[in-house]
């Protein structure tokens, strides 16, 4: 027994001397903080956007070749990225709601996405397919560089009043329009 326990220590102390001393350099993958997007397409630069949000650890997949589908609280966005090579670019943010067909057409939808408009300006309320469906978009300008924190600022201020607007909308309205999933 003493005989294993020795062999045991000699091995150990012989692997150990065999071992390289000098220190591995290992590079954290850091996520992005900002993403440049100056020069690149409109596709190149979801990509790499997309690719930022990744690292970023967002809930994200590609919604097409030009958006990004991402989940952010409780609700859904769509970013569009609009990069314009000669002055200001932009980044629009959508989300959408199912308009029940009893309401669609209503004054009532109609009076609700006017007031929401006239009295908000987290974002722009539209009526699209016939009424049938409302787009809530906002946006975030800035010129060839885009801080990740900045799109969170505009998911978060967006979510934040799309919440308050879901506690004051009447009873019976609330129950008819509902979230649009663009992640499958």
């Amino acid at each position: 027994m003493k005989k294993l326990i020795i062999g045991g220590v000699i091995t150990s102390l012989c692997a150990c001397a065999m071992t390289e001393n000098s220190a591995v350099n290992v590079k954290a993958s850091l996520a992005p903080v900002r993403v440049t997007l100056n020069g690149m397409t409109n596709e190149d630069a979801i990509s790499q956007l997309y690719e930022a949000l990744i690292q970023k650890n967002y809930l994200a997949t590609m919604g097409g070749d030009n958006r990004i589908a991402v989940m952010f609280n409780e609700n859904q966005f769509l970013l569009q990225l609009s990069i314009n090579p000669d002055g200001i670019d932009r980044i629009m943010m959508n989300c959408f709601y199912a308009v029940h067909p009893k309401l669609v057409g209503s004054k009532d939808l109609l009076v609700l996405i006017a007031t929401l408009n006239h009295k908000l300006n987290f974002a722009k309320f539209t009526l699209r397919e016939q009424g049938a469906v409302i787009q809530v978009q906002g946006a975030a300008t800035f010129v060839n560089t885009i801080e990740l924190e900045e799109i969170r600022r505009l998911m978060l201020w967006t979510d934040e009043g799309l919440k308050q607007v879901g506690l004051v909308l009447p009873k019976g309205i609330r129950q008819l329009i509902k979230p649009i999933a663009v992640i499958q």
